[in-house]
C-alpha cells in the first residue's frame, strides 16, 4: 500500500475522525498510487492515522478506516453488516409496511463514495469515486452474503456519479441477478403506500427515499385540502396526500416519463382520475400562474439549485423567488412544505431565503417544523457535510 505523509499539524482533522484528506495537507507521496488505489495516511512523524481510496482532486483521500484493514477479505461484509444493523435498529430492515430503504449512505456509514439503496430485494449501487467503482464486484458479493436468499439482484448505476476517467467502463448494468430475475422495475411499499420504482431509467437510484418521513407529514395534514405537488417526480408526496384524504391533488413535473409514472402510481394505490391531475410542464411557471388561494397545501421540492459553492448566490435567489410564489398563492390557513437538497446551502441560508420570500409577498408566516433527512440517511457526527436535506413546514395566514 502506497503512503501519503501529511504536513506537520495537518493531522488534526483525522484525529477528529473526519473522513477526507485534502490535497493541500499532503507533504509527500511515497509510491505511485493510481486513482482508486488504497493508500495509508501518516502524520509527519510517521504515525499511521488511517487508510482509504486515493483520488485526484481537492479531496485526495476518502478514508475507509481508522482501525480496520480494508484489504481483509471480510472488510466489505463487516461494513455492510454494520450499516444493516443500524437499519434494523431503526425498524426499517424488518418493517412490514416499508420494504425499501437506504442501506449505505456514504460517509454516514463509514463508506465515503458509496450509495446503496434497497428495493424489496434489489440493491442499487452508485459509486461516487473511482475506488468504490473498482470495488463494486466485491461489494456485490458482500451484499449477496448479507441478504442471502432475500436478494434478487444487484444493479450498478454509477455512470452518472463515478468520475469520468479513462479505463472506467461507465455502463450501468446488473452485477448479479438471481436465476430468472429480469425486471427493471417493481412495486415497493413505503409506510403502506405502493410505488413503482424503475432503477434503470429513473432519477438517482429510482426513488427519493430521503423524503419518506416528510411524505408522511404531508399525509397527516392533507385531509380535506386541495394539494399542489411541485417537482413531483413519480408522485411520492401526491400519493401520501391522497391517502391522507386530500380533496384533490395536482402534480407538476417537466418530465413526461415521471408524469407517466405518477399516473401509474395513482392507479396502483386505488385512486381515481377525478382525485388527481398530472401536469407535464415547468413547475416554476405553473405556480406563477396559479390563482390566489387555489390550494390549501403546497409542496416545493426542487432539484438541487446549487451543486457547488460558485452557484450558491444564484441558488438562494432561485429559492427566494420560488418560495415567494408558493407563499403568495397558498390559501389563508394553508401549509407550505419547502425543501432544499443542495448540500452547499446550509439550514440558516435556506431559512433566510424563505424569510425573504415571505417578507416579499407580505404574508404572515409561521415555522411549524424544521425538516430533514431520515435515519437511513444518517449523518456521521464527524462529517457534518453529510446533512444535505433541509426543509421547513410553514403555516401561512
Amino acid at each position: 500500500m502506497d503512503k501519503l505523509i501529511l504536513k506537520p499539524g495537518r493531522e488534526e482533522s483525522l484525529l477528529r475522525y473526519h473522513p477526507w484528506v485534502f490535497s493541500g495537507a499532503i507533504a509527500q507521496v511515497q509510491g505511485n498510487p493510481a486513482e482508486g488505489d488504497l493508500v495509508s495516511v501518516c502524520a509527519a512523524d510517521g504515525r499511521l492515522l488511517a487508510c482509504g481510496h486515493y483520488q485526484i482532486g481537492s479531496i485526495a483521500v476518502r478514508i475507509l478506516s481508522f482501525d480496520e484493514d480494508p484489504t481483509q477479505a471480510d472488510f466489505w461484509f463487516k461494513m455492510l453488516s454494520r450499516a444493516y444493523q443500524l437499519r434494523e435498529a431503526c425498524g426499517l430492515a424488518t418493517s412490514a409496511s416499508t420494504n425499501c430503504y437506504r442501506l449505505v449512505h456514504g460517509e454516514g456509514d463509514g463508506l465515503p463514495g458509496l450509495i446503496v439503496d434497497y428495493y424489496d430485494g434489489v440493491c442499487v449501487l452508485q459509486a461516487h469515486s473511482v475506488g468504490m467503482f473498482r470495488a463494486k464486484m466485491a461489494i456485490a458479493d458482500a451484499l449477496r452474503e448479507l441478504y442471502g436468499e432475500r436478494l434478487k439482484a444487484v444493479y450498478d448505476k454509477s455512470s452518472g456519479t463515478a468520475p469520468f476517467k479513462a479505463g472506467l467502463d461507465l455502463v450501468d448494468g446488473y452485477l448479479w441477478q438471481a436465476p430468472g430475475f429480469v425486471a427493471q422495475e417493481q412495486v415497493v411499499r413505503e409506510n403502506g403506500n405502493q410505488f413503482l420504482v424503475n432503477w434503470c431509467e429513473g432519477q438517482k437510484t429510482g426513488f427519493f427515499l430521503d423524503q419518506r418521513e416528510n411524505r408522511a407529514a404531508v399525509g397527516r395534514l392533507s385531509a380535506g385540502r386541495r394539494v399542489l405537488n411541485l417537482f413531483c417526480y413519480t408522485g411520492g408526496f401526491s400519493i401520501y396526500a391522497l391517502a391522507g384524504g386530500a380533496v384533490h391533488v395536482d402534480s407538476v413535473d417537466s418530465s413526461q416519463r415521471a408524469m407517466d409514472m405518477v399516473d401509474r402510481n395513482v392507479a396502483l394505490n386505488g385512486f381515481s382520475a377525478e382525485q388527481h391531475t398530472s401536469y407535464c410542464t415547468d413547475a416554476i411557471d405553473f405556480v406563477k400562474n396559479v390563482p390566489d388561494g387555489a390550494y390549501d397545501l403546497i409542496i416545493v421540492d426542487p432539484p438541487a439549485f446549487a451543486k457547488h459553492r460558485g452557484a450558491l448566490k444564484n441558488a438562494l435567489r432561485a429559492y427566494q423567488r420560488l418560495n415567494a410564489s408558493a407563499i403568495a398563492k397558498v390559501a389563508p390557513g394553508g401549509f407550505v412544505f419547502t425543501f432544499s437538497c443542495s448540500q452547499v446551502v446550509d439550514k440558516e441560508a435556506f431559512a433566510l431565503a424563505v424569510f425573504s420570500a415571505a417578507a416579499q409577498v407580505h404574508r404572515s408566516v409561521r415555522i411549524l417544523d424544521r425538516l430533514n433527512q431520515p435515519a437511513d440517511h444518517s449523518v456521521n457526527i464527524f462529517h457534518p457535510e453529510g446533512e444535505y436535506l433541509k426543509g421547513l413546514l410553514l403555516y401561512v395566514e
